[in-house]
């Protein structure tokens, strides 16, 4: 119980507090990093979705956009 005492105080104190929760966030951040970008399918899907932005015509692909056109009597 004393050491459980100890640690405790030991934590309460800032300059011991912040080196722990810097590498806390740094391990968090680098594993969401492994986790978004090292599944191949993933990391195709985060790359084709790079310029859905930049994209005009509802997320269509090329060919789609002529053929529903062409639908509506559009040339």
């Amino acid at each position: 119980m004393e050491q459980f005492l100890g640690l405790l105080r030991w934590f309460t104190e800032m300059e011991n507090t912040k080196p722990f929760v810097l590498v806390l966030f740094f391990v968090t951040f680098v594993g969401i990093l492994i986790y978004v970008l090292g599944g191949r399918k993933r990391g195709k899907h985060l790359e084709s979705a790079k310029y859905v932005i930049f994209e005009e015509d509802g997320g269509l692909e090329p060919g789609q956009r002529q053929k529903e056109d062409a639908k509506d009597g559009k040339e």
